[in-house]
């Protein structure tokens, strides 16, 4: 029968209503309804999960209201970004994050006076649960190469720039880097297969740029490079990283090589990453492990 929970916040004056409601807006709480009548105002805001827990004893902090987040860091630089956007009220002060005796991490904040707040993080938030085996986005000790189409040259440098711009930041070394050239997209999945079969590098980033023209020509080899690059993966189980652009035009292809939408060779290189942090945890976990 229960529904729901609220707690209300007695503001001393509508400038502290109006830093609160604020605050909370930055911070990314979602609104709720509120109220707007004669003898009162209200802003409400929605959190996913609420309890209510009584406590005997010492409080695990010197604030009435606790808010569990789950990048306690980037909350913390929110609310020391609205502080300087908003400007310090009197009386307004944040603290430093502390570990606690709970197993968790925790800042407090108070906005205005007399209006405390506490926001943690639990430090071992899969405790009890079922954990994901994920990759990491270290690339230290890793081994790649990079297959690279000349065709449309003017797209696929820059996707070869984010390529190794993403590598590098990540600890790769540049000497564990190898690329490889082809005249076009066609060529690209031989090349990569040549270079997976021999065993010397962890992954493999492709690029290429397709723009469409005027007959299928490029559907054809679209389909053909996709599926050849595709089918070594399979065969030879190093991860191929994909950053063939099929773009319609060649305004598309610059905005996805950096221009607007991003690098779509930053993105393969982080794919290609977490690919063989991903594919070492599992092999490591496997009681038939082979070498990687």
């Amino acid at each position: 029968m229960i529904k729901g929970i609220s707690f209300l916040r007695p503001a001393s004056n509508h400038a502290d209503f109006e830093r609160l409601a604020s605050f909370f807006s930055a911070l990314g709480f979602v609104p709720g309804s509120g109220w707007d009548e004669a003898e009162s105002k209200g802003a409400s805001f929605l959190a996913p999960l609420g309890n209510l827990e009584l406590v005997e004893g010492a409080m695990p902090a010197k604030a009435d209201v606790f808010i569990e987040v789950t990048q306690l860091d980037a909350v913390r630089e929110a609310a020391v970004a609205w502080g300087r956007q908003y400007g310090a009220s009197p009386g307004m002060a944040i603290s430093e994050t502390e570990e606690t005796h709970w197993k968790s991490r925790l800042f407090t904040i108070e906005p205005v006076v007399g209006q405390s707040f506490a926001f943690w993080e639990n430090t071992e938030p899969l405790k009890g649960k079922p954990i994901a085996v994920e990759g990491d986005l270290s690339a230290k000790g890793m081994r790649f190469a990079i297959v690279v189409a000349r065709w449309n040259a003017v797209i696929t440098d820059r996707l070869l720039e984010g390529t190794l711009d993403a590598l590098l930041r990540s600890g790769a070394a540049r000497s564990e880097i190898e690329i490889v050239r082809v005249p076009g997209a066609w060529e690209v999945p031989a090349a990569a297969r040549t270079i997976a079969e021999l065993g010397k590098v962890d992954a493999l980033i492709t690029l290429g740029c397709l723009i469409r023209g005027e007959t299928a020509h490029y559907e054809a080899i679209y389909n053909e490079v996709s599926r050849g690059i595709g089918q070594s993966q399979q065969d030879t189980g190093v991860p191929h990283a994909f950053g063939v652009l099929t773009c319609e035009t060649l305004e598309q292809a610059l905005n996805r090589a950096g221009i607007k939408a991003g690098n779509k060779g930053f993105e393969a290189a982080v794919a290609a990453i977490e690919m063989v942090s991903l594919r070492r945890k599992l092999l490591a976990d496997s009681p038939d492990r082979e070498d990687a």
